[in-house]
């Protein structure tokens, strides 16, 4: 069985065609600069060989209207006709209260989406333009959404609730709902696998660290805490977003700068974090680069980063009343080894013991890292949210 999965930004689609039989990937691939000059579709076959396609690509519906068609063609595609395709499923970033699961795409989820787009801007809109242009393209279609914020759902209230009046909760649904959902589920129930251990009956941390960064405690196989909010700025300090800040800094620079809305959400969103204290990069090769130059605020960025990390394990720990495993996972955990280093020291007392042998070098790789003596296993495990879209996908089917 052949499964489409779609993850639609604002001027990018990515895409990944599995086949379900042995969760193979046939093809994958990005359309960029969609609306803008340059646009093109870059496509990896199944063979690692790779192609460019360039041309005028003015929308979303275009876009995926063009992957089709490559994915079908005779000279680069992966199948004879698109009915081999069974169903779509698409990376939908907030399903606010809505959604605590996977959901089979009709008139009444579309709507419900659509009445999320307040709490996600950015990325609901074109996620929803990918969910049309299939409609309009392959009617009969079935589509599943998979939202970033269904896995936290379970997480209770005190840990959720904000302390801002209860009124404002129940007028707008302001409250943590948290992010990179899919990444979590799919990291802690993998390791469990490699560890051969019951995910339902397991305490595990796992560290979604990247560009965008985030923590989540998971206990006996349900998210009850995670460090991203209301939106994907609250938490750790990341590539271009400050993470947990005095609200109080926030009116005081709006005031001091003369900042209005939009430009102090620009501010804290996409020229802070990382790059905002090194005025270097928001890329952390780059930073790490130049901390190995000594330059003195990439060093201390990189602290910053790695005390931070450590504070939500050590609180997540406590929540969790122990824990008894510990995932990396994304661009950073899965490839700084320096990183996970600096997290895990100083927290040996808690049970956390990283190999240094075993976690030098490692790229990219399951691997487990914990020495032999450490109390908490320890893991890198690369994170593949396009196959956990295609599983939830191919359960709904059946």
């Amino acid at each position: 069985m052949k499964i489409l999965v779609l993850n639609c930004g604002s001027s990018s689609i990515k895409f990944q065609m599995f086949d379900m039989i042995n969760q193979t990937v046939l093809a994958k691939g990005i359309v960029e600069k969609i609306g803008l000059n340059g646009s093109c579709l870059k496509l990896t076959k199944q063979n690692g060989d790779e192609v460019i396609f360039e041309g005028e690509i003015i929308d979303h519906k275009i876009g995926i209207e063009y992957v089709l068609g490559v994915l079908s063609s005779h000279k680069h595609g992966c199948v004879k006709n698109l009915n081999e395709i069974a169903a779509v499923g698409h990376r939908v970033v907030h399903g606010g209260e809505k959604f605590n699961k996977s959901v089979l795409i009709d008139d009444a989820v579309l709507h419900q989406i659509e009445e999320c787009i307040d709490l996600a801007p950015l990325h609901n809109p074109p996620n929803l333009k990918g969910i049309e242009a299939i409609k309009d393209l392959m009617p009969k279609m079935r589509q599943v959404a998979v939202f970033d914020t269904a896995f936290h759902q379970t997480m209770p209230k005190h840990a959720y609730m904000y302390g801002i009046p209860h009124s404002l909760y129940l007028k707008y649904g302001i409250r943590r709902y948290g992010f990179h959902g899919t990444s979590h589920r799919y990291v802690s129930n993998r390791a469990c696998k490699i560890l051969k251990i019951n995910f339902g009956s397991t305490k595990i941390i796992t560290c979604h660290l990247g560009n965008g960064a985030s923590v989540a405690a998971i206990k006996n196989g349900r998210s009850i805490d995670t460090s991203m909010g209301f939106t994907p700025v609250e938490g750790l300090l990341m590539g271009t977003r400050a993470g947990d800040l005095d609200i109080g800094v926030v009116t005081y620079l709006m005031e001091k700068e003369r900042l209005g809305v939009e430009t102090a959400s620009t501010l804290f969103n996409k020229h802070s974090g990382m790059l905002g204290i090194t005025g270097i990069s928001s890329d952390f090769r780059d930073i790490r680069n130049a901390a190995n130059k000594e330059n003195e605020l990439a060093q201390i960025a990189l602290k910053m980063f790695d005390y931070r990390v450590k504070k939500f394990i050590g609180s997540y720990t406590a929540a969790m009343n122990g824990c008894d495993v510990l995932v990396f996972t994304g661009g950073v955990g899965e490839n700084a080894d320096d990183t996970r280093k600096g997290i895990c020291e100083g927290l040996e007392w808690l049970g956390f013991e990283i190999d240094n042998e075993k976690n030098s070098g490692l790229r990219g790789q399951e691997a487990i890292i914990s020495s032999d003596k450490s109390k908490v296993k320890i893991l890198v495990v690369p994170t593949n949210e396009e196959l956990m879209i295609a599983e939830d996908t191919l359960k709904l089917l059946e």
